[in-house]
């Protein structure tokens, strides 16, 4: 009877687990809906703005702007990663593959400082003996322009003030529903050769160099359009991240219910077995003292 009793209690949690694994399940792929829908429209904003930067930039040959800096590399260098992670967990090897692909970027650039977004991100690296300089929350919502326009505003200040040289971004580029890859991208300083690099990866062609006349002067219009750039770049990367998210919680959420399914199948044939038994020896009992006080 102890046996039974212990295996309803375990049955009896599973099944709340997989309540609960449904439940998460139902609300992942709701959100994943809304995310790919505003993916589809952030998308074109985010390709096109990449495309109308590196346009100008073709047109130009030296531009004296802080945004196009080469710093001293006699003096101390400092290198911002900007890492993407979910204020939730539960979402499979999603925040693991970003906390990986942090660690090894900042084994490769100088002196990193980390500008971190979401809970997770901070709770790991909190431990690590990097420098937080920074950490945004979102409460697990669909990010907005707002969003990025307050990350974009601190990297940009924090850039221009000198706290650190170079900025990179790294979040989770989703190729499709089951392939979720981190993607790194260097926003600051400026380089247009790999901006050109990227372009030509996305479109399978070389973008044509064009000419522009620029008014007031180059230094102006640069200063005033790459806080936009970096704020698409940001938008896009935390839209993309977003929806990522979701379809790794789908995913594991899935996963889980399954497992939770195929150990409740093995428990109940456990329990019913050792019900058949239990009645079994019930049985043998009885029989065996009717026919004992038959004699």
């Amino acid at each position: 009877m102890a046996n039974l009793r212990d295996v309803r209690l375990r049955m009896k949690a599973i099944r709340q687990t997989l309540q609960v694994t449904r439940a998460m399940n139902l609300i992942s792929t709701a959100k994943l809906r809304k995310g790919r829908r505003v993916l589809e429209d952030t998308e074109p904003y985010f390709t096109r703005i990449q495309k109308s930067m590196y346009d100008i930039l073709s047109g130009t040959k030296q531009v004296e702007s802080q945004f196009f800096r080469r710093p001293d590399r006699d003096m101390v260098y400092h290198t911002a990663v900007v890492a993407v992670t979910s204020d939730k967990g539960l979402a499979g090897g999603y925040n693991a593959n970003i906390c990986r692909r942090v660690n090894e970027l900042c084994a490769k650039v100088k002196n990193p400082l980390l500008i971190l977004t979401g809970a997770i991100g901070y709770r790991y690296f909190i431990h690590s003996p990097y420098l937080i300089l920074e950490n945004f929350s979102f409460r697990s919502r669909m990010p907005t322009v707002e969003d990025a326009k307050e990350i974009t505003d601190y990297i940009v200040s924090q850039y221009l003030w000198g706290v650190f040289d170079e900025v990179h971004i790294i979040y989770t580029h989703m190729h499709s529903t089951i392939k979720l890859l981190p993607a790194e991208r260097q926003i600051l300083p400026l380089n247009k050769q790999k901006m050109q690099e990227e372009l030509a990866a996305r479109e399978g062609q070389e973008r044509v160099e064009l000419h522009f006349e620029f008014l007031p002067s180059k230094t102006a219009l640069f200063d005033a359009l790459v806080p936009l750039y970096i704020k698409g770049i940001v938008y896009g990367s935390l839209v993309e991240s977003y929806v990522s998210e979701q379809s790794a919680r789908m995913t594991a959420m899935d996963e889980a219910s399954k497992s939770a399914e195929e150990m409740l199948g093995t428990l109940q044939i456990n329990y019913n077995r050792a019900r058949q038994a239990n009645i079994t020896q019930e049985m043998t009992e009885i029989i065996g003292g009717s026919a004992a006080l038959s004699d």
